[in-house]
């Protein structure tokens, strides 16, 4: 029998053993090899003594980064199967391919320390010319904090926060819209399924809460789902056994499917019984039984837009901070009156 022999031979050392020694982050070890003028003195030495003691040799992308203008544009996700995740890479790739690019798609995983440092290690181990960070979950919010300054950088989110360029989609607008919309048809309140927020509270919450507000209408707790639409259909089973449920709110058009799956399993009608309304406006929406009144999100739009804004950022002139778009409330049959 012929057996593999083990490979013994250590392995060559990588940018993230030389923060490791010098006791600094890779971003900051990037800005030494890239010749940044802002690391102080006492950082720079402890890497450079750290490259020499491991016999570091930076990757040909890192020597490319130097030597010449690349022409690779990085995305960094947390996920890339979801519909608008997909969507606006799709709208990245598109707008970065046309003006000569080639997109690289690098996903983190999670927000942990060293899962994050890993990802924007192998990130900027390639020769980028910018990044691209979709800033929808907690992943991408600390990856995005981990870009040193010095990388032309952008995010896209669904809610304007200070830091680098952004392109949104002005979620919390049409989230209050839609609400609004329920509570016009006689609803008196609105229920609310969320999907996992980057932050304590994202856009679509933040626009429900203020229509009720406006409205005077009572605020009930929000019902948080996962990522999953099962998630959404246990959640629908649980609502179908509360008689002061007429009308639901759900972050996303694939819980929302999942509640109405739940709803009907338990006996209630849609909407006769019980009106459901999703958001972003998936592809299936239409399709669904009933079709899903919902907020149709250009998420192809939100990528060129964030391409167009990192162009801006490597050429060096005058960026805009924001490119804002507000979506576009969409509506079907999953919605109508309460019942008398």
């Amino acid at each position: 029998m012929l057996r593999a022999m083990p490979n013994n031979a250590p392995k060559p050392p990588v940018i993230s053993d030389v923060a490791r020694r010098a006791g600094v982050s890779v971003p900051t070890v990037s800005r030494v090899l890239n010749g940044a003028a802002y690391v102080s003195d006492e950082k720079r030495t402890r890497v450079m003594q750290a490259i020499q003691e491991l016999d570091f040799r930076p990757s040909a992308a890192a020597r490319a980064l130097v030597a010449r203008q690349p022409k690779l544009i990085a995305v960094i996700a947390g996920n890339t199967s979801r519909y608008g995740y997909a969507e606006t890479i799709r709208g990245v790739e598109e707008r970065a391919r046309a003006a000569g690019y080639t997109v690289s798609i690098t996903v983190v995983e999670s927000a942990d320390d060293d899962i994050v440092e890993g990802t924007v290690s192998l990130v900027l181990d390639q020769p980028i010319a910018g990044v691209v960070v979709l800033k929808f979950d907690p992943p991408g919010v600390a990856a995005l904090h981990r870009i040193p300054k010095s990388i032309p950088t952008v995010s896209i989110s669904g809610v304007r926060e200070s830091g680098v360029p952004q392109a949104v989609l002005a979620e919390a607008e049409a989230a209050e819209e839609v609400t609004a919309y329920l509570l016009e048809l006689g609803h008196a309140t609105v229920h609310h399924v969320r999907v996992p927020p980057s932050r304590k509270e994202d856009g679509r919450t933040t626009g429900w809460k203020r229509a009720l507000t406006k409205h005077g209408a009572p605020v009930p707790a929000p019902v948080d789902a996962t990522w999953e639409p099962e998630s959404g259909r246990e959640i629908g089973r649980a609502l179908a056994d509360d008689p002061t449920v007429t009308a639901v709110f759900c972050g996303n058009d694939e819980i929302a499917m999942g509640v109405i799956r739940g709803l009907v399993e338990k006996g209630k009608r849609v909407p006769d019984d019980v009106s459901v309304v999703g958001f972003d406006d998936h592809p299936l929406a239409r399709m669904w039984s009933p079709p899903l009144t919902t907020v149709d999100q250009d998420f192809v739009g939100l990528g060129s837009r964030a391409y167009d804004l990192l162009e801006a950022v490597m050429a060096g002139g005058k960026v805009r901070r924001f490119s804002s778009e507000r979506p576009t409330v969409i509506i079907r049959e999953s919605t109508a009156p309460p019942p008398a």
